[in-house]
């Protein structure tokens, strides 16, 4: 009677096509792609999570490290099953990379440790490679570094055309993919602990609003990323806005023109799912509340549809949120917007992969507060809505699973969105 309840459940929330295309993939761990869904060890894949960039940052002290641990606890105890951070910090204070090709091993020791620990409490990672603004160095310390070595660069966008500052970047890449973990003795390319690896935290090339030069970048690295590793899935960091490859959709861009192309950038072989992040009380500062869940339902609903029919990949919405200079409940009307598109989408078979809020914090960590840091224990409505839609998205992955010992079948096609 169980299984009949579950089976009678998946017909009602999933659309037969679903489960017509049988098909075998090793079930080693490696989160994969397969037509416009994620999958996991032959099912599909849907992510509730979380950004924490100062998890490296952290854990390089040792004394620090119990917060690392505790964020993950408590993360994984409502349902959260992948943490997006940053895999650099390039010069200023305690950095990873203190100059290029030189590492800060304590530093990464820290990484290493995040590493362990979220394999220990089953939380995928994202590792983002490089920042598009100065936080932690970014792109500028790269364009620095350039000039200190006799390049006349002129703006902090040759990061993306110098081939001296390009080199540095590739460099980097390869020392964080093929890093040894001490605690886990596992290089980070053969560790199913990482989903992705991310180019760059929400790149912008301003200086080419034509969007060629980020165009190009992307398929250089992404090229580059997939001749050293192949187990890890791929994105490129983008906060979604349209550009010049769909001129009737830069309409829906809230203002910005930034030299990125939501539609042509993630389309690039080597590119395995598309993001999009989502800030309409920051986009849209000067509007209210309810035209701000306007846009974002519709900035959402437009991503999640292009994604299926015109990129034909999953999309995670790599980051959302709202900060708390308004109340708690316009908080949670935002994840609530969110995780309800990602779950009706779910349900048709359709694009959408999951989503990460930013950011989480954990006991004792006021100096990270940016006003959108959500402490578990201390936001319960927020953390209600959090964990009651890790719960429905776990029941629909275990529910085609359990059909799937039983049918064998999954379908990688397009759903209806």
């Amino acid at each position: 009677m169980k299984h009949f309840a579950l089976v009678f459940l998946l017909a009602i929330l999933v659309p037969q096509e679903c489960f017509n295309i049988v098909f075998v993939e090793a079930r080693d761990g490696f989160v994969r792609t397969r037509g416009i869904h994620f999958t996991l060890n032959g099912y599909p894949y849907y992510a509730n999570g979380f950004n924490a960039y100062w998890l490296m940052y952290t854990a390089s002290d040792p004394s620090q490290r119990f917060k690392v641990s505790n964020a993950f606890r408590e993360a994984a105890s409502h349902g959260l099953t992948v943490a997006r951070t940053w895999a650099f910090s390039d010069a200023g204070y305690r950095p990873l990379q203190y100059s290029p090709g030189f590492y800060n091993e304590q530093m990464f020791t820290g990484l290493d440790f995040v590493v362990s620990e979220a394999r220990k409490y089953g939380i995928k990672l994202i590792l983002s490679l490089v920042n598009n603004y100065e936080n932690f160095g970014g792109k500028k310390q790269y364009v620095n570094w350039a000039r200190s070595h006799g390049q006349y660069l002129s703006s902090d966008d040759d990061f993306f055309r110098n081939r001296v500052v390009k080199g540095y970047y590739m460099n980097h890449v390869r020392t964080v993919l093929t890093r040894f973990n001490r605690f886990t003795g596992i290089h980070y390319k053969d560790d199913p602990t990482i989903m992705a690896w991310e180019l760059m935290n929400e790149p912008r090339c301003t200086s080419d609003p034509s969007g060629r030069t980020i165009q190009a970048w992307i398929a250089e690295m992404a090229s580059f990323v997939k001749w050293i590793d192949r187990n890890h899935l791929l994105e490129a960091g983008l906060e979604g806005f349209y550009g010049h490859s769909t001129p009737e959709r830069k309409r829906m861009n809230p203002g910005f023109d930034i030299g990125t192309d939501f539609i042509a950038n993630n389309r690039i072989r080597g590119i395995d799912f598309a993001t999009v992040h989502c800030y309409p009380d920051q986009w849209l500062s000067s509007s209210n509340e309810q035209y701000q869940l306007w846009f974002l339902n519709k900035w959402l609903s437009a991503h999640l549809r292009d994604a299926q029919y015109a990129i034909r990949k999953p999309i995670m919405v790599g980051e959302f949120g709202k900060s708390l200079k308004g109340l708690a409940y316009e908080r949670d009307q935002v994840f609530n917007s969110v995780y309800s598109m990602i779950y009706a989408s779910v349900k048709r078979g359709g694009a959408a992969g999951g989503a990460l809020f930013w950011q989480l914090l954990t006991e004792g960590m006021e100096s990270f507060q940016d006003g959108y840091g959500i402490v578990l224990g201390q936001s319960s409505s927020t953390a209600n809505l959090i964990a009651r839609h890790s719960r429905k998205l776990y029941l629909i992955r275990k529910i085609f699973g359990r059909v799937g010992k039983r049918n064998r079948g999954f379908s990688g096609g397009n759903g209806g969105n």
